[in-house]
């Protein structure tokens, strides 16, 4: 009996199972129920494949280093204008003496705080509307003295912002905080924003930077931002930053050490070390040429040919990636194969553990009939 049952490639349903065997999953493609659905050997170029495909832009190749230059006034803002004659002064008379200079030199007029209007100007006395917004304050003090030649006597003016309005970076989320910060000429980054808004609240290896610039919108992990200084960007007027923390996780079943959810970092997980967090293959029962991952795929991560298969509502591919444990050369491919967020990482149970049920069963069987037998004779 045990000669016969060794031979057989499937064994009676009503055996327990923690799943499907290795040769059910690979004729998974064939029957009715599982049409449409891929099985992919993995291999070198298949994990290459893939990790091509699920490769992040980086900040610095979305939005570039370069640096604001300067501060740069907007509608909305509130400057200050103050205006210096020297002796004898005749436009500004009634201002003060600037308390910094010789007596009875130089005076000082601080024109009223005013609001930069929708238009981008301000009102100045004798001088008459400027244009401000789009301008630095150094740019309007040079267009204020020009204008003021041959009506004050050697006019020097100073621009002031009192209160920045529009050059702000709001950061939103998974924050101490939310919070607007103000940019200034010295260029904040983004770390400086989040810094700003007190830190994240959630560990650094799962949290995850989004910035949204006009109609971009991209993100990295924060471990990656954090590394590469180069990802670390200058913000601009407008940006947001939005801290986002997003629990990934993978699910493992069948002959491993453990059978549960796993959560792991936004910098993902190998499949080297999904296997290590699951504890392994059990050697008493796992099948080692019958390491499977189920994955709802991206068709961009697949070469389909001119046969394009039904996808999901979502647009995307049932897949079943098959992983040889048996061979050395897998375990190189592992290191690289990423794990996606919601995955199934199945072991199935290798043929004879599936015989040594089968065999335990019949056994139980028949051990008390024997039994019987014995004792009436």
């Amino acid at each position: 009996m045990a000669g016969l049952l060794a031979g057989c490639s499937t064994y009676p349903t009503w055996i327990p199972s923690s799943g499907p065997s290795t040769e059910q999953i690979q004729n998974a493609s064939s029957i009715a129920a599982g049409a449409g659905i891929q099985i992919i050997d993995v291999s070198d170029s298949v994990a290459r494949k893939i990790l091509a495909s699920q490769r992040l832009s980086l900040f610095s190749e979305v939005f570039g280093q370069k640096a604001q230059a300067g501060y740069f006034i907007g509608a909305g803002d509130v400057i200050e204008v103050s205006v210096w004659e020297a002796p004898p002064a005749s436009l500004f008379s009634s201002g003060s003496v600037d308390p910094r200079s010789a007596p009875s030199t130089t005076r000082v007029t601080a024109l009223p705080e005013q609001m930069v209007n929708s238009d981008g100007a301000i009102n100045i006395p004798f001088v008459g509307q400027i244009k401000a917004g789009g301008r630095s304050p150094q740019q309007i003090e040079v267009d204020i003295v020009q204008r003021l030649k041959g009506k004050a006597n050697q006019p020097q003016v100073l621009v002031r912002v009192i209160k920045n309005n529009t050059a702000n970076v709001t950061v939103v989320g998974e924050v101490t905080s939310s919070t607007r910060m103000p940019l200034t000429a010295r260029g904040e980054r983004l770390l400086d924003a989040l810094a700003a808004a007190g830190g994240v609240r959630q560990p650094v290896g799962k949290m995850t930077l989004q910035v949204t610039r006009g109609d971009t919108v991209q993100a990295l992990p924060l471990d990656t931002i954090i590394r590469d200084p180069r990802q670390n960007i200058v913000l601009q007027p407008g940006d947001v930053v939005t801290s986002l923390f997003q629990p990934l996780s993978f699910t493992v079943l069948g002959a491993t050490g453990k059978n549960e959810e796993i959560n792991f970092e936004a910098q993902g997980i190998s499949l080297a070390q999904a296997l290590a967090r699951s504890g392994g293959l059990q050697d008493a029962r796992a099948d080692a040429q019958g390491v499977f991952i189920f994955r709802l795929e991206s068709p961009a991560a697949m070469d389909l040919g001119p046969n394009t298969p039904a996808t999901t509502p979502e647009g995307k591919i049932p897949v079943i990636y098959k992983v040889n444990l048996k061979d050395p050369a897998t375990f190189f491919v592992a290191q690289s194969f990423p794990v996606q967020n919601k995955d199934v990482l199945f072991v199935s149970n290798a043929p004879a553990a599936e015989l040594q049920k089968f065999l335990s069963i019949v056994v139980s069987a028949i051990y008390p009939v024997t039994s019987v037998i014995g004792l009436t004779r």
